[in-house]
């Protein structure tokens, strides 16, 4: 059974693709590819739901000390039988806690859309969705924004909880909030750069604080929902004098 409750601290670096490239032989010695990688990215796609205000993502850019979120993720565009996961994901005080239920895709959409949970599945976590029926009694929510992305993700050879994530070709949509209504959105930031995410729960091993080092890489505040939420506004501002950014669709890296 997949790991479905997660807490641990992460920590985010913009880097560029040339960077990227540079550090990959040297991760190669510590790390493993992740199941998924075996072949090449493997997409990740996700619907995050927001009240019609957007209370979540305005409270959470204002950096709280505790925040929350709630996402549909699924993997690849999946059909209505295929399985996703309702994910809620917590942050205190630095520490993120994320907790996921595995549904098939209509099952979910029910779920979020009336309020009822569904008839308990052997595939489904009791717990886990005994907590985001709370979290839906507690805020009215709706499907707010598309985010998908390639990812290639690794773990650490001797370390299962060091894991490093690197995500690309980051898009967005905030019309045609369905997963299983194809890959595509509009580019949240630029195509040569590459979001890089340490996750661990533990200290950082010398090894990557010292490539870290070598390679001039530093911490970067971002939030994939947050940018999507700011570049969303500012459009709002623009148009009708710049209009919207023209939709792509998924792109796998070379």
């Amino acid at each position: 059974m997949a790991i479905e409750v997660f807490n641990r601290v992460e920590k985010k670096y913009m880097i560029s693709m040339e960077t990227y490239e540079q550090i990959q032989s040297d991760l190669k010695e510590y790390m493993d590819l992740d199941a998924f990688n075996q072949q090449s990215y493997y997409t990740i796609a996700n619907i995050y739901y927001d009240t019609k205000e957007q209370e979540l993502i305005r409270k959470s850019i204002e950096s709280p000390v505790y925040k929350e979120k709630l996402r549909l993720r699924g993997y690849g565009v999946p059909g209505q039988n295929d399985k996703v996961y309702l994910e809620i994901k917590k942050k205190f005080d630095g520490i993120v806690n994320k907790r996921r239920c595995a549904l098939k895709l209509t099952e979910a959409y029910q779920f979020l859309e009336t309020g009822r949970k569904p008839t308990l599945q052997p595939y489904m976590n009791e717990q886990v969705l005994n907590e985001i029926d709370r979290f839906l009694a507690q805020y009215p929510l709706q499907a707010n924004t598309y985010l998908a992305y390639e990812r290639k993700a690794l773990f650490g050879k001797n370390n299962r909880a060091l894991r490093i994530s690197f995500d690309t070709n980051i898009r967005t949509r905030n019309e045609v909030l369905q997963l299983e209504a194809g890959d595509f959105g509009r580019p949240l930031i630029a195509g040569d750069k590459v979001l890089m995410e340490i996750k661990t729960s533990s200290n950082l091993p010398m090894w990557l604080v010292k490539l870290l080092t070598t390679h001039k890489i530093y911490p970067s505040k971002f939030s994939k929902y947050g940018t999507a939420f700011v570049q969303q506004m500012t459009n709002r501002m623009l148009m009708p004098a710049t209009g919207n950014q023209p939709l792509i669709h998924n792109s796998q890296p070379a």
